[in-house]
């Protein structure tokens, strides 16, 4: 097990054994939620996937009744007992979960004569470290457990866990239950549903129409939705290092509330509708297209679920309205519609945007991310020390992250101040430009708050809240719902095809490529419209602004304009080997 670096103060490092028993031993098929995050656990790196959190220990409490509540939440949640038995060093992924009835896990203490001023500081560094190390999925107790002493009497929990069987939501859940324990209270029943029996309300029938349902959300936003929010110049990779910009505002608390008072909407409503404008309107789209990630815990029976819940909803809210009261109506419908079509099975998620995007010549990029865990009834908001001010506006800078998104927002806290934290890719958002994006945020709700605006131009907009979209130049064109740039689009195919010339055309709005191949026996064989089309969606990821063409055009010589005048020698889509490519020899 990893430890953080010990800082001055530490007298001692031991690791404990703690026994468990009493649960039930139960052995089934891994839910959507666990195979999502399965995949991402044996692919990405650990810090970038494993989830983290400390939880207070009240003053008094002694090790061994410490040591007990852990043991005591083990025994109560299959989560925590839980495994998933598979080939580690082979190429087969985890299928099947088994609950174990007892076992051991281990806590590492750290003790020290006095711990560091800001200890919910050190604390939350303790736990990010233990996120470094791997968990074995097949083997490890999934939380990965450090307790902070002065001597010997614990102060806090930093705790790193596996996302294959918590999530945020599920560790504040924990985190509650764990103060109830030592506070000696009881504990309810468990009434939401375990991890085993949520895989067999999706096994069911009933279960796979629904996620079919939810496939078919995906795939006509997939079709139809920009392929990439921020396609611009800047935009490139398919991940950035991203800095974290943390927002706390009693100005924007208050706006939100009386924003949610004057249109009868929930405060949560007005945010997430309020996000999504400035974000269309940043990205001079007309659709908003975000991950929300925290919407399957909507249902009753899932709210307090020890497990892992997280897969994407994915929000598409079209802002072509006349002003944002109009906007905000039509939000709690389409969020709705998103939250319903949220649970589904990743691989064949996977299996639709690998077709859909083939077929429509885009790359799926989840770059505007949307996280409000606010409203839920503890999160990893909670390790945060509580707020003993309420600044009217302040913005911290924290350290930057590696993230596969552009633009990513966590909501912690809506009274009495405004938390949030924002993480925007710093080619596009430079720090300034930050700080007036989440700035303008409250600016809006603010105006919100006085009276409805108007957004049949982006003028008002601009004025309102200070940000100013995104400005294209005349090498930009819309094409099949996207900001396209024809010459990246031609130096991307060039790049595919190992340099061959290429020029590309919008001509009906459809992109047109030329390719010259020279003297017509020369490599010509080896080109058509179906290769030339696969190899360039392997070279389109990180590249926003790229679609492929929907027609391929080989001609005679270089391609050059006009192109009407050049010999054609073969031409097709390349989308689909059901459509025969036109041989011109």
């Amino acid at each position: 097990m990893t430890t953080a670096p010990a800082p001055d103060g530490v007298t001692a490092s031991r690791t404990l054994t703690v026994r468990y028993a009493g649960g039930g031993s139960r052995r089934g098929p891994v839910t959507m939620g666990q195979a999502n995050m399965i995949r991402c656990i044996l692919r990405d790196e650990p810090d970038s996937i494993n989830i983290h959190d400390v939880w207070p220990v009240p003053d008094g409490t002694g090790m061994d009744r410490a040591l007990g509540a852990l043991a005591a939440l083990t025994a109560r949640h299959e989560a925590l007992r839980t495994t998933f038995p598979y080939d580690a060093g082979g190429d087969t992924v985890p299928t099947e979960q088994v609950v174990s009835p007892e076992g051991s896990f281990t806590v590492t203490v750290l003790d020290h004569d006095e711990l560091p001023e800001d200890a919910d500081a050190y604390a939350e560094a303790v736990a990010r470290a233990a996120r470094t190390t791997r968990f074995r999925l097949d083997l490890d107790f999934p939380l990965r457990l450090r307790i902070l002493a002065r001597a010997g009497r614990p102060v806090r929990v930093a705790l790193a866990a596996s996302h294959a069987v918590t999530d945020g939501s599920a560790l504040g859940v924990l985190r509650d239950e764990w103060l109830a324990l030592l506070a000696g209270e009881p504990l309810p029943p468990v009434t939401a549903l375990t991890p085993l029996d949520l895989a067999a309300e999706e096994h069911s029938p009933s279960g796979r129409r629904k996620s079919a349902a939810s496939l078919a959300h995906w795939e006509r936003i997939l079709r139809t939705g920009p392929q990439a929010m921020f396609a611009e110049d800047g935009a490139a990779g398919t991940e950035t290092d991203t800095p974290g910009l943390t927002l706390r505002s009693a100005r924007g608390a208050r706006a939100l509330a009386a924003a949610a008072r004057r249109t009868g909407a929930l405060p949560g409503t007005v945010l997430l509708t309020a996000w999504c404008l400035l974000t269309a309107h940043r990205a001079g789209q007309s659709v908003c297209v975000a991950a929300v990630p925290t919407s399957n815990r909507f249902l009753p029976k899932l709210a307090r679920s020890v497990g892992t819940l997280s897969q994407d909803a994915l929000l598409d809210l079209d802002v072509r309205v006349p002003s944002f009261d109009a906007l905000l109506a039509k939000a709690w419908g389409a969020a709705m519609n998103a939250y319903r079509h949220s649970r589904f099975d990743a691989l064949d998620l996977w299996e639709l945007i690998g077709r859909v995007t083939t077929e429509r010549g885009s790359q799926f990029a989840r770059d505007a991310v949307y996280n409000d865990i606010s409203a839920l009834p503890s999160t990893l908001a909670g390790a945060a020390a509580p707020d003993q001010d309420a600044p009217e506006l302040e913005l911290a800078w924290g350290e930057a992250q590696s993230l596969p998104t552009r633009l990513l927002t966590f909501v912690y806290e809506t009274e009495p101040v405004l938390r949030l934290a924002t993480w925007a890719d710093p080619a596009l958002f430079p720090r300034a430009a930050a700080e007036e994006l989440v700035t303008g945020l409250v600016r809006l709700l603010e105006a919100v708050a006085e009276a409805d605006v108007p957004l049949d131009t982006a003028g008002p907009l601009t004025e309102v809240t200070g940000v100013r979209p995104v400005v294209r130049g005349p090498e930009w064109a819309r094409v099949d719902g996207c900001w396209v740039r024809p010459a990246a689009v031609a130096e991307a195919l060039s790049e595919a095809l190992g340099g061959r010339p290429v020029e590309v055309a919008v001509e009906d709005a459809r992109l047109t490529a030329y390719i010259g191949v020279g003297e017509p026996a020369a490599h010509y064989s080896h080109m058509t419209p179906d290769q030339t089309h696969a190899a360039l969606m392997g070279v389109l990821p990180g590249r926003p602004g790229v679609l492929a063409p929907h027609r391929y055009v080989f001609v005679e010589g270089p391609p050059r304009q006009p192109a009407a005048a050049q010999r054609i020698l073969r031409e097709g889509t390349g989308r689909s080997s059901r459509e025969m490519p036109h041989d011109h020899r």
